[in-house]
């Protein structure tokens, strides 16, 4: 993939719309523009002109704007051409772009490639690039805002100037080594070790707050298992508010899985119905069955559904012993409005009433609390897994300097090394230090035309 060749691409989602965009990126586009449209356009003001194919037939009308770069969204000359949004207008149009590119190495945009190419050109650091697609793919108001609390650059802020804080200890301690003749003890003068447990203490609240962001971007996917008729699609129902799955007395009616996405207080958590889990010769229910298992293996909680009115059950036994010892499980008991008295529950344990909606309040909270989440504590930006591994990292690395640090035969090269380990990896948050690969992995995920 070359940078050097200007890229075109419908930037607005497929399907009708009242508005649809053709993007064009590339260096020095003026004469270009000057071809396709027949007139010059002065940059960052919007022209209403009629959009037509080489033999001068209009393709449809609309407002063409012009932004030279490095002022514009890839940090490249930028022709937007806003039309109606009809897919076949759009396809003509774009069509019709690349027809008079092709003296110039025109092409169709990848996926993500206007953004990639604002990242390359420094118009944005590799977080506030990420932060583009995440605010495209918010599904709630706290994942919009903060997803563009990162396109803002607050959380590459926050990594700046952490990694600017390391950069700075490791120039104290290269001065020393350059120039042992001093004898100076670097660490008592210029407080290293205070200093180096300020930054470990302050990057200990950067995880914790990145570990709400992935919460709040990714979700939780929570598998709801157990035997036949124990509830399990009444309870998805119950908390999707609709009737999603199909609820019958019958066993076996849930063959397959059912997902459903719903938010508890902004964070998304995607419920998975599955098939109850017994013994059976039907071939059908018994592929369903081997799926839940899969999906049960998949899962960040699992709620173990079973029956209020009939404890103890040998089978209910049997299921808990088979669900992995790595996931958190809560045991829920369904149906306690057939009980005459509430019952008596442990600690991972809960009683609901999914078809009366008893107790579903402290099931959502408990679902947060299982989650990791903490309303005190909300992240102001969305994070990624690759953000909260890199932050682990960093704080691993300072932890090993750290014990170099307290060592009476301290060895000052190993503690200049961890900080340059530690400082590469906050780097390559923002994409300081970031391998192409890395990037063709990130962009791959984004639409065409952004």
């Amino acid at each position: 993939m070359s940078n050097a060749l200007p890229i075109a691409a419908i930037a607005t989602a497929p399907g009708r719309g009242g508005i649809g965009v053709v993007r064009v990126s590339g260096p020095s586009l003026r004469a270009y523009v000057r071809a396709l449209l027949g007139r010059d356009l002065t940059p960052r003001h919007a022209h209403y002109l009629p959009f037509t194919d080489a033999d001068g037939q209009a393709i449809d009308e609309g407002i063409a704007i012009y932004f030279q770069g490095p002022s514009s969204y890839t940090g490249e000359d930028v022709l937007e051409l806003q039309g109606h949004g009809g897919p076949a207008v759009l396809k003509r149009l774009l069509a019709r772009c690349l027809e008079a590119g092709r003296g110039i190495g025109l092409r169709l945009a990848e996926p993500g490639e206007f953004t990639r190419r604002a990242f390359l050109n420094d118009r944005m650091d590799l977080a506030q690039a990420e932060a583009v697609a995440d605010l495209i793919d918010a599904s709630s108001e706290a994942a919009a805002r903060g997803a563009m609390a990162s396109l803002s650059g607050e959380f590459s802020q926050r990594v700046t100037a952490l990694a600017d804080r390391i950069v700075h200890l490791r120039m104290l301690v290269e001065a020393t080594l350059d120039f042992p003749e001093e004898e100076i003890d670097f660490l008592e003068k210029y407080q290293a070790r205070p200093t180096l447990q300020a930054l470990r203490a302050d990057l200990d609240v950067l995880i914790a707050q990145a570990r709400q962001g992935v919460i709040l971007r990714e979700g939780l996917h929570v598998v709801l298992a157990g035997q036949p008729n124990v509830g399990k699609s009444s309870l998805l129902n119950a908390l999707a508010g609709d009737d999603i799955a199909i609820v019958t007395p019958i066993a076996g009616t849930t063959r397959d899985k059912v997902v459903q996405e719903i938010h508890i207080d902004g964070v998304p958590l995607h419920i998975v119905d599955t098939a109850g889990l017994r013994d059976t010769d039907d071939t059908v229910e018994s592929i369903g069955i081997a799926r839940t298992w899969k999906e049960i293996e998949r899962a960040d909680v699992i709620l173990h559904l079973q029956d209020a009115t009939a404890p103890g059950d040998t089978l209910d036994a049997d299921i808990t012993a088979r669900l992995p010892a790595r996931t958190p499980v809560l045991a829920v008991f369904n149906k306690i409005d057939l009980l005459p008295a509430p019952p008596r529950l442990g600690a991972n344990q809960i009683g609901i009433s999914a078809k009366q909606g008893q107790g579903l309040d402290a099931l959502r909270a408990r679902l947060l609390q299982l989650a990791g989440w903490n309303p005190g504590a909300e992240s102001p930006w969305l994070a990624r897994e690759r953000h909260l591994h890199a932050l682990q990292a960093a704080r691993d690395h300072l932890d090993i300097a750290a014990e170099h640090a307290s060592h009476d035969d301290r060895v000052l090269d190993l503690f200049a090394e961890e900080l340059r380990l530690a400082h590469d990896s906050l780097s390559s948050i923002t994409g300081r230090f970031t391998s192409d690969d890395l990037l063709g992995e990130i962009f791959s995920s984004f639409c065409i035309g952004k």
